[in-house]
């Protein structure tokens, strides 16, 4: 499911029209403010958020430099995946002493769906609890490829974010920003 979430996220920025190498810093940023933010509110919920509000952040720095001010995508993207797991390295040993975040207790993860549901002593139960007893997060990410389906190719806004990347110059002549949505959709 991360890989999947921030492969969605990339998507975005891939059909607007640029190309998006610093996802695996926007992991990790994301991932330590999620783990940070989940141990001191003690809500897997909150870290969540907070994971996908990191990876956004360092997605706008990357807007900031790759649309905004015009820079190289590859090379600001390669930045991005260099500054971001120093911030986050830099930001642990502040916060716990070490480059390591306090593994969470149980009650504090993200809860599982279909835990306790299945008969573990046949073969069939224990299929069925291993195909669907995931994390949350699992599902909810299968519901976002559909989501993001679904906004690409049924909504305006995803026929504008497609027309950007393909006829920028067109886009200008019937009144998108284009800059503004290549933001939009890097961040």
């Amino acid at each position: 499911p991360p890989l999947l979430f921030a492969a969605l996220g990339s998507c975005f920025s891939e059909v607007s029209g640029v190309i998006n190498i610093g996802i695996e810093g926007m992991m990790v940023a994301g991932a330590f403010a999620g783990c940070a933010v989940a141990h001191f509110t003690g809500s897997p919920w909150i870290g969540f958020f907070c994971a996908g509000l990191a990876g956004a952040l360092f997605g706008y720095l990357h807007a900031i430099a790759s649309v905004k001010l015009g820079a190289d995508q590859t090379i600001s993207g390669t930045a991005i995946n260099m500054l971001a797991p120093g911030v986050a390295v830099m930001i642990c040993r502040t916060i716990f002493g070490s480059t390591d975040t306090i593994p969470l207790a149980l009650s504090a993860k993200i809860p599982m769906v279909f835990a306790n549901t299945f008969d573990t002593t046949t073969k069939m139960g224990m299929f069925l609890k291993n195909v669907f007893c995931n994390y949350t997060t699992t599902f909810l990410a299968f519901f976002a490829v559909v989501v993001v389906w679904f906004i690409f190719y049924k909504t305006r806004f995803g026929l504008r974010m497609r027309a950007c990347a393909e006829h920028p110059h067109a886009c200008e002549t019937l009144g998108i920003n284009v800059m503004r949505m290549r933001m939009l959709c890097v961040t």
